[in-house]
């Protein structure tokens, strides 16, 4: 599995002339490490006399985060394996009219998948940026610049799995399908480049 290897593996798997793991698997893992870092700013902000107040509130967001952590961690090995499941799709036979029409089929669902996951992890990049604003605002001001980092990956990570999102429906035939995909994508690039602005143009006026 690909979030077993080391840091200094993975990237050296990266940049071999294997497709995979490729942007699909960094937009997870760019959205695994917003979601740390967040987590990180909330743990730094647990046990400080200044923040006793927030104590409660930090608890659940270590405990929010921890879970997108994890769940992050699960799409940067499911969003090679769908990549590998559609191209063994197109290796699938073609020689006879019923081959041919399962082979499209297959290569038709398999795509599905392949646009499916980066959707729901730029959903959820975008979801965890709330999350990440929150901590900004309330958590440990030492760490301050450390949310900031954590909503600008988070803003990377969903806009480059919507990239992989786009580039998978456009082999897709189902219309409708398309078309809502592509709504949802487009909403959802504009809300994480609208979050990541909001919170940065508050950090801006303190530092």
């Amino acid at each position: 599995m690909l979030v077993n290897l080391s840091v200094k593996d993975f990237l050296a798997k990266t940049a071999g002339n294997d497709p995979v793991p490729g942007g699909g698997s960094i937009a997870a893992l760019n959205a695994a490490i917003a979601s740390a870092l967040t987590e990180m700013v909330a743990n730094l902000t647990i046990g400080k006399k200044k923040y006793e107040d927030k104590e409660g509130l930090m608890k659940k967001i270590v405990a929010i985060t921890e879970n997108y952590r994890a769940s992050f961690m699960k799409d940067i090995d499911a969003d090679s394996e769908a990549y590998n499941n559609v191209f063994a799709a197109f290796k699938l036979p073609k020689e006879t009219d019923e081959e041919k029409t399962e082979r499209n089929n297959q290569i038709q669902e398999a795509t599905k998948i392949a646009a499916e996951i980066p959707m729901e992890v730029a959903r959820k990049a975008v979801d965890i940026m709330d999350v990440i604003a929150q901590v900004a605002d309330q958590g440990n001001q030492n760490a301050i610049t450390d949310a900031c980092v954590a909503i600008m990956t988070a803003r990377t990570a969903a806009i480059s799995a919507i990239l992989n999102v786009k580039i998978n429906l456009s082999s897709i035939k189902d219309i409708e399908y398309v078309a809502l995909m592509t709504q949802e994508a487009n909403y959802l690039e504009s809300e994480a480049i609208m979050k990541e602005q909001e919170l940065l143009s508050r950090v801006s006026k303190i530092l």
